[in-house]
């Protein structure tokens, strides 16, 4: 039997068994071994019943004093009862529904209690303890997740049955002069270790091991990875026309703005194509970076591409450029689905002939008769609203163009690098000067007409507003309620002023007239459900509010946020929630505190966990087993040892580094290798 042995093979599982276990995505041995416990219960310290904490796990060895004895309380549930002593105190023992744990105990017999004591300082109780009898219980025991038909102790069993056979399946991928430096432990005890704990402090250390083990090697899968994308390009930009094109602009760009600017020319001017994303919080100049670089590669003698999700994102994009190259000779066009047969003709033929040297759109812009002379640069605006077909069909268009990717999502400045592993980063961190700060309070429903009259107060000064809706279940009810709640306050609070409703089961064209309407300022007041179109500028929209605002993740909060706060107006948002708990409190604090997106982002992943930030699925990527991305310090010495290995030994050759391949492999893949 090795580690790629089929789990239904193992001693105790057959074919049922290993269908159930299939739903923890455990398929071979190798998985079963690298299901790791989420938590211990430590059965190691024993404490008296008087020194019993109460309300917190603790583990007590007692004897029995009679067998249960077990009353039927109503039908379908009986209780059994019974009394145990440690030989200073008694303590109450009941357990619930369980005839064999009951059975399992006999009179005069010494066993193992573990769970929470209950009870006063004069009589102590247990409910429905765990129990194990003493000769095999004084141990840290792992708690596994678990499924449907399988609990963690059966889990812990058939971990047990497969170190049965051997305890070296695992080949060690880090390089043992790097484990030496670190100090770190060889894979296979690591492993162990975790299943089977000799101490707290051996399994702090298993986890260091095998923690910096999936972040070093998913470090260096995403460097290769990268180092086989940069593919040589005939886009050769020679000259850099930045200072040519800041001297035309009317401000001057922040420092992260020039950053990213100068990474990206830097980048052009090699031979391999440029595949860069461009990351920044809402209001932080993307587009004036993106202007930037469309210059320096016009002047160099190419086209550029830029394209949006949406016509009205296509439009406001298009109104930029404009407004930025209008003192030059680059001549921009806007191809989207709702131009004109006939200016369609034109446009993609003076596209064709090269006399436009940049085109706006949106999917249009990958049709199949949209040709180009010579494309240099492909950017593409909100990139997660594309696939990465969407993207390569534009870039396919030209001869391996460079490629620029622009995001608004703030992203953990941690994870940024790990969630595009395809692309080389920057990251616009600060806002220009002038921008308005956005203003956040939260109040509860009873205060809900008071923030109503100043939503309206800002409406009769000339000024647009949102309201985003309660969110209901997914479905036909989050739409009934939205329609229902959007007629309620057109005709009573908001009547006489115009609102708009925009919800997800809308066309896409639909949802598109709607806010073009609110664009135009028709719309006064728009009410949502879904978040509003990222990127879309109106700069008159200066108050928001948000119902049920616990239901939102902080990013999700900040994102909605973002759609104010873009003009001149002092801007406003109000977050509406009655919960108490303490995470919807928390998260209510952090956003009145600041409107740092990236701030907002890492506390964010603080409280959700990677699993729902990190969206591996999504995103093509790994899943990582035991790493959390909050590691920090961790990831950073991985990253570094990680780029001194590419760096030294890329192809891995030398006798040490020779299994940091099939780690990658196995990562990336999920296929294990053996000894």
């Amino acid at each position: 039997m090795d580690i790629n042995t089929n789990i239904q093979y193992l001693k105790g599982v057959g074919e049922k068994r290993a269908k159930i276990l299939n739903k923890l995505d455990i398929f071979t041995v190798g998985d079963l071994l690298r299901f790791y416990p989420r938590s211990y219960m430590d059965w190691s310290k024993v404490t008296t019943i008087t020194a019993a904490p109460f309300d917190s796990n603790c583990c007590i060895r007692a004897v029995v004093n009679h067998k249960p004895k077990g009353a039927k309380v109503r039908k379908g549930m009986t209780i059994y009862k019974t009394v145990a002593t440690d030989g200073e105190a008694l303590i109450d023992i009941t357990i619930f529904n369980n005839k064999y744990a009951a059975e399992s105990l006999e009179a005069g017999e010494e066993y193992l209690f573990y769970g929470k004591v209950g009870g006063n300082f004069r009589r102590r109780e247990m409910t429905s303890p765990l129990i194990a009898p003493v000769e095999n219980g004084l141990r840290i025991r792992p708690v596994y997740h678990q499924s449907a038909g399988i609990n963690s102790k059966a889990i812990e069993k058939l971990v047990s049955q497969a170190y049965e056979v051997r305890k070296d399946y695992f080949v060690d991928c880090i390089p043992q002069p790097l484990r030496d430096k670190l100090c770190l432990m060889e894979v296979n005890r690591a492993i162990y270790e975790l299943h089977f704990p000799t101490s707290e402090d051996m399994v702090a250390e298993a986890r260091r091991r095998l923690i910096f083990e999936e972040l070093f090697i998913f470090q260096l899968g995403l460097m290769k990875l990268k180092g086989n994308r940069k593919k040589s390009t005939p886009v050769c930009i020679e000259k850099d026309f930045t200072d040519e094109f800041l001297a035309s602009l009317p401000f001057t760009l922040t420092g992260a703005q020039s950053r990213a600017v100068g990474e990206s020319i830097g980048q052009m001017t090699k031979q391999f194509t440029m595949n860069r994303l461009l990351q920044g919080d809402v209001g932080s100049g993307k587009t004036a970076v993106a202007a930037a670089l469309i210059y320096t590669v016009v002047k160099n003698g190419y086209q550029c591409a830029f394209m949006a999700p949406t016509e009205i994102l296509a439009q406001q994009h298009y109104k930029t450029c404009l407004n930025f190259f209008k003192n030059t000779d680059i001549n921009v066009s806007l191809l989207t689905g709702s131009v004109t047969a006939a200016k369609k003709r034109e446009i993609k033929a003076n596209l064709k002939s090269g006399e436009t040297q940049l085109i706006v759109g949106t999917h249009a812009l990958i049709q199949d008769d949209v040709e180009f002379d010579n494309l240099g640069l492909v950017i593409t605006d909100e990139q997660h609203r594309f696939g990465v077909k969407h993207r390569g069909a534009l870039s396919s268009k030209g001869n391996r163009p460079h490629t620029l990717v622009m995001s608004a999502t703030p992203i953990p400045r941690t994870l940024a690098l790990m969630l595009y592993g395809d692309l080389d980063v920057s990251i616009l961190d600060e806002l220009p000067p002038g921008r308005q700060p956005i203003e956040t309070y939260a109040i509860d429903t009873q205060k809900r007409h008071r923030a109503f009259n100043y939503v309206k107060k800002h409406l009769d000064e000339g000024r647009q507003g949102y309201i985003v809706c309660p969110l209901v279940e997914e479905g036909e009810t989050d739409l009934a309620a939205a329609q229902e709640y959007s007629e309620n306050i057109s005709r009573g609070f908001f009547s006489g002023y115009t609102v708009g409703l925009l919800h997800g089961k809308m066309k896409p064209k639909e949802k598109e007239e709607v806010m073009a309407r609110f664009v135009s300022g028709e719309i006064k007041l728009l009410v949502s459900t879904t978040v509003i179109e990222v990127g879309v500028d109106v700069p008159n929209s200066v108050i928001m509010v948000i119902e049920n605002a616990e239901r939102f993740g902080l990013s999700q909060l900040h994102q909605l946020r973002g759609r104010i706060g873009r003009g001149q107006h002092k801007s406003t948002c109000i977050l509406i929630t009655d919960a108490q708990n303490d995470a919807a409190k928390k998260r209510m604090k952090i956003m009145t505190s600041t409107t740092d997106g990236f701030k907002i982002a890492d506390e964010d992943l603080k409280m959700r966990g990677p699993g729902d930030f990190f969206g591996s699925r999504q995103h093509g990527l790994p899943e990582m087993k035991i790493a959390m991305l909050t590691d920090t310090a961790l990831l950073n010495e991985a990253n570094r040892f990680a780029r001194e290995i590419i760096i030294d030994d890329p192809d891995f050759i030398k006798e040490e580094n020779k299994n940091l391949r099939e780690g990658i492999a196995h990562l990336f893949s999920g296929k294990y290798v053996m000894n």
